[in-house]
């Protein structure tokens, strides 16, 4: 049997996201952040039931995005649909550049180390230097475009 603690979603998570929209001042109580963890574990499985359902139907083991964009539509909650849609799209797209980016690096590198060689073929010594780091796109989720 699955405990009723391991269901719920994290309380500490659950308070967190509740105090970013309140004053910084505001107390919230622990009945409040229970009562509003269990909503939301409702309101993730209602969602994420009707997706399963949806992929079952089509003979599909993988739950995705595009799924759970679907379920909140066919449940009625389509300003949350085309939420979740546009941040989906944005959050693919930088996915795609992080890719493309990575991919970049690695030939970018590979030919660095193809022409470092000297003419003996060995290549070059070690150095103390720390590599470049590669610069990663975040989706910013405050973003309401």
């Amino acid at each position: 049997m699955v405990d009723e603690q391991d269901r719920l979603l994290p309380i500490a998570n659950v308070g967190r996201i509740m105090k970013q929209i309140l004053p910084p001042s505001a107390k919230i109580s622990k009945e409040a952040k229970q009562t509003m963890q269990e909503c939301a574990t409702e309101f993730i499985s209602f969602v994420t039931g009707e997706a399963s359902d949806k992929c079952h139907k089509e003979n599909r083991k993988t739950l995705n995005g595009d799924d759970i964009c679907w379920a909140l539509s066919a449940l009625g909650f389509d300003n949350y649909a085309e939420a979740i849609v546009r941040y989906l799209h944005k959050y693919r797209e930088a996915e795609r550049e992080k890719t493309s980016q990575n991919k970049a690096t690695t030939s970018s590198q590979d030919k660095d180390e193809e022409s470092s060689e000297d003419r003996s073929g060995q290549p070059p010594q070690q150095t103390d230097e720390a590599p470049t780091p590669v610069t990663e796109f975040n989706v910013n989720q405050g973003d309401k475009s």
